[in-house]
């Protein structure tokens, strides 16, 4: 069995089925750092990252000096903080307010459609197979066949479960695809344009879109059909962001960097003016369940666990929510770990000033932005020992 205790490279516990061990594989090879990737299947994922984690979770990352880090976005905030050169979060004020946006909305709310066209049918039925396979490679190491499909099976039915309590029903699922199609539609007009969401560099925008876009709708076999065949200029921008050269011959023109004057490609805008409008309900159920939850409990102090029973959990809830969906009301679980993202992104916005704040409340009002970047916590949140906390 390969040794995988820290090394001169990263060790990168994921998997290709994960959703976010792509953000976290594209954020490596496009920032140019060397690594290695194992499955938690190894048995030193059980012996050594289980115990410091204290969670099956995937994506995990480890340090050539032996940190331990967890969650794909407190991964890439750590990295860029430690490897300066070639950065993957702008420097300037509205552009880096945009991309952690992107990133937050990727991140959480396109969860929906990748969980939807996974394991809602009838693309479940139609990629079975495929999945046995791929559950098996996580869950079982080996070359009995049957042996893998069977621990594949079980992992199966455990993660299938998932989808209602994040609002996947028969009957919220033509709003789901009509607003995956929708934007996939819009992303294809965008990647016509330029090689990633800020233009010719790739950002924590991308990383934040590769986590749905990659594993689950780029290469599960029913949903990346779709893509291909939909919206063929994603289907190459996934590949383009699992390539480690960034200067990329199909845009020639385009420098291989963010635009100058802190400016935004302007075929980003109908991006955002569907972000806003699709996510917005979202974030407000949220954030009400959220300050319900504090108002009925004054006392909390600062570590306290954000999850209703108080205990570790890789996907925390505070109870039930419902919000609209293209003119269908989604009734799913909480996800407060939705509100810390989102937060990351409104912090960046509440610190613009001068042209730069002129500009974004320009950018707000034509896109429908302006109720959700107004949304107010009742106390911060933030992760700590690999879990999400109150500050």
């Amino acid at each position: 069995m390969t040794d995988t205790r820290p090394s001169d490279r990263y060790t990168l516990w994921g998997g290709a089925l994960s959703l976010f061990s792509g953000k976290v594989r594209a954020y490596l090879i496009k920032k140019g750092i060397a690594y290695r990737e194992f499955y938690a299947s190894h048995p030193d994922f059980q012996a050594r990252m289980r115990p410091i984690v204290r969670l099956g979770v995937t994506p995990i990352l480890e340090t050539p000096q032996g940190e331990v880090l967890q969650d794909s976005t407190a991964i890439i905030e750590f990295m860029e903080g430690r490897l300066t050169a070639n950065p993957m979060i702008p420097s300037t004020p509205l552009q880096r307010t945009v991309a952690w946006l992107l990133d937050a909305y990727a991140t959480e709310h396109l969860l929906l459609p990748a969980m939807h066209f996974r394991w809602g049918e009838p693309y479940l039925s139609e990629q079975r197979h495929f999945l046995h396979a791929e559950f098996g490679r996580v869950a079982y190491i080996g070359n009995d066949r049957e042996a893998q499909r069977a621990a594949g099976a079980r992992m199966i039915a455990y993660f299938s479960g998932m989808l209602a309590s994040m609002g996947g029903t028969p009957e919220s699922a033509p709003a789901i695809e009509a607003a995956y199609f929708e934007l996939l539609d819009l992303l294809d007009i965008h990647f016509q344009h330029v090689p990633y969401l800020l233009g010719g560099q790739p950002s924590i925008a991308d990383f934040g879109f590769m986590a749905p876009l990659y594993a689950h709708l780029g290469r599960d076999p029913a949903p990346a059909r779709l893509m291909a065949l939909r919206a063929p200029n994603v289907a190459r921008w996934v590949e383009r962001m699992n390539l480690a050269v960034i200067e990329d011959a199909e845009f020639p023109d385009c420098p291989a960097e963010f635009p100058e004057g802190d400016a935004l490609p302007p075929t980003l805008e109908p991006i955002l003016a569907l972000l806003f409008r699709d996510w917005t309900p979202e974030l407000q159920a949220n954030a009400r369940c959220f300050n319900a939850w504090l108002a009925a409990n004054p006392d909390m102090p600062s570590g306290q666990v954000v999850n209703l029973d108080g205990k570790r959990r890789v996907h925390p809830t505070l109870g039930p929510i419902d919000y609209p969906l293209r003119g269908i009301t989604i009734h799913r679980a909480s996800a407060p770990q939705t509100l810390w993202h989102f937060d990351k992104a409104a912090a960046q916005a509440r610190a613009l000033s001068g042209e730069a704040r002129e500009r974004f409340a320009a950018l707000l009002q034509r896109v429908g932005g302006e109720t959700a970047m107004g949304l107010q916590l009742d106390r911060p949140l933030e992760r700590r020992d690999y879990i999400l906390v109150l500050a």
